[in-house]
């Protein structure tokens, strides 16, 4: 945990806790990650939506929503902004002509690789403290944690 001569931020029973911990660092790697974003004129839901694109392909803005877990007012605002950027095209579904079908552009895809190599130098500054083996082991447990707890309020 913190060594002997660390000033606690507060006692050391809440030091030893890990939901503490835990939200602590969440807090600290969210102001790294939005940081991070921010310097490349961008921001956690473009990263997001590109990435669901780039993995999923195209889809409907209600689908999109789904799977890139963003609340679908939310979704429509950066899709705005992803479409203003040249990152998305929106087209009518030829299924449906009342619903959009958005689409990852070669701009998005590059913009996309941006934002990776941007993402890789937060976690790398993130994690510092931990060895490539203690990274590999701190995300398959965060994973386990939140499979866990994702299972719980599902089911």
């Amino acid at each position: 945990m913190r060594t002997p001569d660390e000033a606690p931020a507060s006692s050391s029973r809440v030091w030893e806790m890990p939901s503490w911990l835990l939200t602590q660092t969440a807090t600290h790697a969210g102001r790294l990650v939005s940081e991070g974003l921010a310097a490349v004129d961008a921001r956690g839901y473009h990263f997001r939506v590109l990435t669901t694109l780039d993995e999923l392909g195209p889809a409907s803005q209600a689908t999109l929503g789904r799977r890139s877990g963003i609340h679908l007012s939310d979704l429509v605002a950066t899709i705005n902004e992803l479409a203003d950027q040249g990152f998305v095209e929106r087209s009518p579904d030829p299924e449906d002509r009342r619903r959009n079908v958005v689409t990852l552009t070669a701009a998005g895809r590059r913009q996309l690789r941006r934002l990776d190599k941007q993402l890789v130098q937060v976690q790398d500054q993130l994690l510092a403290p931990l060895s490539p083996e203690e990274r590999v082991e701190f995300a398959r447990l965060l994973t386990r944690l939140l499979q866990h707890h994702a299972q719980r309020v599902q089911g």
